[in-house]
């Protein structure tokens, strides 16, 4: 699609989702805003009537991923008493989102790094509130008994990567869903965690 048509029909949304799979595929660094515009069929100059520069795309990227994640695991263990209870909850849910959310996931956990200060330190901060949230789940889970791993933080890196891992190999035309694949690694995470072995 070019001319002024194409013009016509993009939005900050569709300029966005392109800057995504191209992050996803090309890196950030790999990615020039020439290589967005002919994605989307535009010349260059256009794009700055939807962003103000490639480090605001990547930053609304890794915020909106951040935020998900957090609002996510919120809402699975909203209410829920039970370590084990609200371990399973969030490591479904977060299978589950890196099935479903690959390219978010594949450049947020690779590109990061590259957002300028201080929007670095705050991204970074933002998602490590993720895994100590995770972690104090393990850590309740091995005071009261229900959960047997000895270090509770080694627990909660080895279940967010693995998890992370699916954005790498999931594929939408592949013999798995997202929903049975989460929770396959959910039971994986009680097994990592030591339940049914007290």
């Amino acid at each position: 699609m070019t001319g002024i048509g194409a013009r016509e029909t993009v939005t900050s949304e569709a300029v966005l989702d392109a800057a995504l799979t191209l992050f996803a595929q090309r890196g950030y660094h790999g990615t020039a805003l020439s290589q967005i515009a002919e994605a989307l069929g535009v010349r260059t100059p256009s794009l700055y009537n939807h962003m103000r520069s490639k480090h605001e795309l990547l930053l609304t990227i890794v915020e909106r991923t951040v935020d998900g994640v957090l609002d996510d695991f919120h809402a699975a263990t909203a209410g829920r008493t039970d370590p084990l209870d609200r371990l399973y909850h969030a490591t479904r849910i977060y299978a589950q989102r890196h099935a479903t959310h690959r390219r978010e996931a594949i450049v947020v956990n690779r590109d990061t790094s590259s957002l300028d200060e201080p929007y670095r330190t705050q991204m970074q901060a933002r998602r490590r509130e993720h895994e100590h949230a995770l972690r104090d789940i393990i850590a309740e889970g091995v005071d009261t008994g229900r959960f047997t791993i000895e270090t509770p933080a080694l627990g909660s890196f080895a279940i967010r990567e693995m998890c992370v891992s699916i954005a790498r190999w999931f594929n939408d035309d592949g013999p798995l869903t997202p929903q049975r694949v989460a929770r396959e690694y959910t039971e994986f995470a009680l097994s990592i965690v030591g339940v049914g072995q007290a």
